[in-house]
């Protein structure tokens, strides 16, 4: 049951599309306490269909026809607004969800930095002669590659970073001259329509930018809608895929789905940076991002004393109100992420995991920090995403009985190893089977200008402002012959 926090106006986000407007609104709900942060209007198939048009029109109008200074100044006046008001969006994103306030500081840190980076790559990225000199065939001809913008790009987006893998989207579909129809999380929609607001004062375009909260069949309209050009999404597997199968003919899909990223700790690691980089990758926003470490892989020699460190920097870990300046970990989303972190954990327990730390629920959608042993691959908690605060440690004996550990699994994020052998370090990077293998660093670690997204079912196609930006132009050659 929503609460109202005493003497604090509940603010309301209205929802108008060109003439049209929605009369209904859902609640934005506090993860930590239940208040009601905002009332969001909500869109139906009327402000979907008025949607499609006006961002079209827009595209044929105004952004296809942009030049690139005017859109790399719209991107950098973005990132300086992001950055004068980064106290007010931090402070959003812990309202409305759960992430601790410094985290919160940090996403918005790094949407500044995404927004000039791909401020800058529109200025960088030019147009490609192509060699017509390696085949005979092609005498006597030149030919050059330009790229053009594909329409509309429809972004869906989760609750975890609402503001930076919405910025991952946005800023390159912007720059690369595209209209975009934003489709943020339920669960944190008031960042997003913030940073609308943000690009509008920043020159982009009416319309060019439309946030439409939805549900249900709505949000399958929209989907399936042929003025869709591209499609990013980032969410779970099973939604994600099937999304798949309902857009139309010819519809370019970047698809940035589930993990669970393992790492390993081989016998010549610095233990004490191991520790700490995975005890933070393992619990940030209490295990809610799709690269928390989920796996441990520990050599035998080294398994005892780094398990007990382990948990020592574990049981440390301050949870609470996230606002706080203090807390480590705040809520989970809300009480059904809770409910399934405890069925994962029951469910293995029953299967002949071993409880090394046994974490629980508590108020405020708190949920302390699990740690099993004796897991197998075929556990939920070891080949599923928990999406929650679990991880589990298991000893390997050589270095290829680890890497395997690693592979068996349907995910392929990101994967890492703690090792001080640049041996070692080569060879869990050519066979580890995942887009990013990191040394010395959890798997959770990413910055915003390389190349990330999954393999297997955790994905299709890339993020990372340049790549994305490759994803989302059409490209045309042109030959002359002399």
């Amino acid at each position: 049951m929503a609460k109202v926090i005493e003497n604090n106006p509940i603010k309301e986000y209205g929802l108008k599309v060109g003439s049209k407007s929605s009369n209904s609104f859902f609640e934005v709900l506090n993860p930590y306490d239940q208040s009601v942060v905002a009332k969001v209007g909500l869109a139906n198939e009327a402000l979907v269909q008025e949607a499609l048009t006006l961002s079209q029109n827009c595209f044929v109008n105004k952004m296809s026809k942009s030049k690139a200074y005017e859109r790399s100044r719209i991107l950098i006046k973005t990132a300086g607004l992001l950055s004068q008001r980064s106290q007010e969006l931090a402070n959003i994103i812990a309202l409305e969800g759960g992430k601790p306030i410094n985290d919160a500081k940090m996403e918005v840190a790094r949407a500044v930095n995404t927004f000039e980076i791909a401020a800058r790559l529109i200025l960088t990225d030019e147009g490609r002669q192509i060699p017509m000199d390696v085949s005979p065939l092609s005498d006597g001809r030149m030919a050059y590659l330009t790229y053009e913008p594909l329409g509309i790009v429809l972004a869906i987006t989760p609750f975890n970073f609402p503001l930076n893998l919405v910025a991952h989207k946005l800023a390159p579909a912007i720059a690369c001259g595209n209209t975009v129809i934003l489709k943020p999380a339920s669960q944190t929609p008031i960042t997003a329509l913030v940073l609308q607001e943000i690009l509008i004062m920043a020159g982009l375009p009416e319309n060019a930018l439309i946030v439409l909260c939805l549900k249900g069949s709505d949000t399958n309209r929209l989907v399936e809608s042929p003025k869709i050009k591209a499609l990013t999404f980032t969410g779970s597997p099973s939604v994600g895929w099937n999304i798949t199968k309902n857009v139309a003919n010819g519809v370019k899909c970047i698809m940035e789905l589930g993990g669970n990223a393992a790492s390993i700790v081989h016998c010549d690691a610095n233990i004490a940076l191991a520790v700490q980089g995975l005890c933070k990758g393992a619990f940030s926003h209490a295990g809610q991002i799709c690269i928390s470490v989920q796996r441990i892989y520990v050599h035998q020699d080294i398994a005892v004393e780094f398990t007990k460190l382990f948990i020592d920097a574990v049981k440390q870990i301050k949870y609470g109100n996230p606002l706080d300046d203090s807390v480590e970990m705040g809520p989970m989303i809300n009480s059904e992420a809770c409910q399934n972190t405890a069925l994962f954990i029951n469910e293995a327990i029953k299967q002949g995991a071993k409880v090394l730390l046994q974490g629980e629920q508590k108020d405020h959608n708190i949920f302390t920090p699990t740690i099993l042993t004796n897991t197998t691959s075929q556990m939920k908690v070891v080949c599923e995403e928990v999406f929650g605060p679990i991880v589990s440690i298991n000893s390997y004996d050589s270095i290829d009985q680890a890497i395997a550990y690693v592979n068996d699994s349907n995910y392929g994020i990101q994967a890492s190893i703690y090792t001080n052998s640049l041996d070692i370090a080569f060879n869990a990077i050519h066979n580890i089977d995942t887009t990013g293998v990191l040394v010395n660093d959890p798997p959770t670690f990413r910055s915003d200008h390389i190349p990330y997204g999954g393999r297997k079912d955790s994905g299709l196609g890339l993020e990372g402002v340049k790549y994305t930006m490759q994803e989302m132009v059409k490209v045309k050659y042109a030959s002359f012959k002399m």
